[in-house]
């Protein structure tokens, strides 16, 4: 399998809590269409395999008009081979999707539609500074399933001020909706964000961790009682509707990122491009791609197959860590995990390390506690 990510840039606002690459000025939309269509071509010696997945994120894609969306598919369409019915998702926010733009880019091939919603309760999107209120929420999700049946939604939990009982009202009004798909993350403090600024002047207050842990749970508890297969940390998707794109990313298979900021994996190397939509526009229009490249070491592929397989459904494969890296690093990885195995945040099912339900919500720190950071005779 290969992927396809495309970065657009822009976004009407700035979110409080997101750091992600984007520019809330549309003036070089059109400039920024045309470098993406350039990368397109310039990166298609790289697509060695067919293409099974095209993901639209960003930023948000949704800004683009159906008119920009049909420059950049045509361009994938004539210069890559892709798969017979490829999943083609766009990320989209709920103040973008009228009824005429989603039948419009439903007819350009796009048949996965992923809304950030976020929230459905006022107060919360008030406070991350989102363009959408709680109804056109409820109402963009609702007209969207009378036009795509691969739909999901984005929800953010563990928001300062937010109850367990906003949570579950939150939860309450995704089930009513019924989408075949929703991802949910835990709110992060990331740095230069207008949320770092307003904690550190006390404006708003983090939740404790147990409050959020309590969100998880239930959150977790809520979905697979209503037959969602928790299949990764953040991910929940009735059979059949897990994200193809995202599962290819969690099983470590290789993907071209297109786009100021994207970041791409050919098996053995990453890259990522210049995060700067100036310096990004200027290279490509010279012919060259504006990328660093990382060739990953062993201990770099280790690292990351605990950090991906904690995270996932089917755990680290043991029998794989060793066949691909040694035997030495199962048995340095099982030596590592035996405190976490001991304390039942971790078990071994099929030959596969995963956490236990106690374990989920602490995957992250998990893996970061059994990252190597060097081994004597290691080679790259």
């Amino acid at each position: 399998m290969s992927g396809l990510y495309l970065h657009i840039p822009f976004c009407k606002k700035a979110c409080h809590y997101c750091n992600f690459h984007f520019s809330t000025s549309m003036r070089y939309a059109d400039d920024m269409v045309a470098a993406i269509q350039q990368e397109i071509r310039l990166r298609k010696q790289d697509a060695k395999v067919p293409i099974e997945t095209v993901y639209f994120g960003g930023g948000t894609p949704s800004v683009l008009s159906p008119a920009q969306l049909q420059l950049l598919i045509d361009e994938v369409n004539q210069y890559y081979d892709l798969v017979k019915n490829p999943e083609i998702t766009l990320e989209a926010n709920p103040d973008d999707l009228t009824k005429g733009y989603m039948s419009d880019i439903e007819k350009l091939g796009i048949n996965r539609l992923s809304i950030g919603v976020q929230s459905f309760l006022d107060d919360e999107l008030t406070l991350m500074n989102r363009a959408h209120n709680g109804s056109q929420a409820i109402s963009s999700v609702q007209d969207a399933k009378a036009i795509f049946n691969n739909l999901s939604i984005d929800l953010l939990f563990g928001n300062p001020n937010t109850t367990l009982d906003d949570w579950k009202q939150n939860l309450d009004y995704a089930l009513q909706l019924d989408v075949p798909h929703i991802s949910s993350y835990a709110l992060t403090l990331e740095p230069k964000t207008a949320l770092e600024r307003f904690v550190h002047k006390g404006v708003v207050s983090l939740l404790d961790e147990q409050l959020v842990e309590a969100q998880f749970n239930y959150l977790v508890d809520t979905l697979t009682a209503r037959g969602y297969d928790h299949y990764e940390l953040s991910s929940f998707g009735k059979p059949g509707y897990h994200s193809l794109n995202n599962t290819g990313y969690w099983q470590g298979k290789t993907y071209l990122g297109i786009g100021p900021s994207a970041h791409g994996f050919d098996g053995v190397h990453r890259y990522w491009n210049v995060s700067n939509n100036a310096n990004y526009m200027q290279k490509i229009t010279q012919g060259e791609l504006p990328q660093t490249i990382e060739k990953l070491s062993v201990i770099d592929r280790y690292n990351e197959s605990i950090m991906i397989g904690l995270r996932a459904s089917w755990g680290v494969s043991l029998k794989a860590m060793e066949s691909n890296l040694g035997l030495r690093y199962r048995q340095h990885l099982e030596e590592q995990a035996k405190r976490f195995l001991d304390e039942g945040l971790l078990h071994i099912e099929n030959n596969a390390l995963k956490t236990t339900r106690s374990g989920a919500f602490l995957a992250d720190g998990i893996s970061a506690d059994l990252f190597l950071i060097d081994l004597l005779g290691a080679s790259s």
